[in-house]
C-alpha cells in the first residue's frame, strides 16, 4: 500500500537529535520509527507503553490528601449537590 499520509509534529530540537541518534544506531530512519510506533498503537489498541505518575508526585498527592490540604468537607448532601451543580438533576 502506498504511503500517502503525512504527519507534521513539533519536537524539541535536543530530543529530536537524541532520538535520531538512537534510530541511526538501530539502522532505521525516522519514517520507519514512526511507522513502527503507529503499527504498535494499532496492534495494542492504545499506547505501546505505560504512562504513569511519578512516585514522587503520587507520594506528594497522598501526603497532601492526608493533611486535608486543598480539600473541603460537607455537612449535608444538598451542599455536595450544589458544589457539583447536580441539584437540578436530583
Amino acid at each position: 500500500m502506498p504511503k500517502t499520509a503525512n504527519i507534521n509534529v513539533h519536537v524539541e530540537p535536543a530530543l529530536k537529535k537524541e532520538a535520531e541518534d538512537v534510530f541511526k544506531e538501530l539502522g532505521i530512519s525516522e519514517t520507519v520509527a514512526v511507522n513502527l510506533f503507529y503499527r504498535q498503537v494499532a496492534f495494542c489498541k492504545g499506547l505501546p507503553f505505560n504512562i504513569t505518575i511519578s512516585r514522587k508526585t503520587a507520594v506528594e498527592t497522598v501526603e497532601k490528601t492526608d493533611r486535608w490540604d486543598g480539600l473541603t468537607g460537607i455537612d449535608h448532601m444538598d451542599d455536595l449537590l450544589k458544589d457539583l451543580d447536580l441539584e437540578k438533576e436530583m
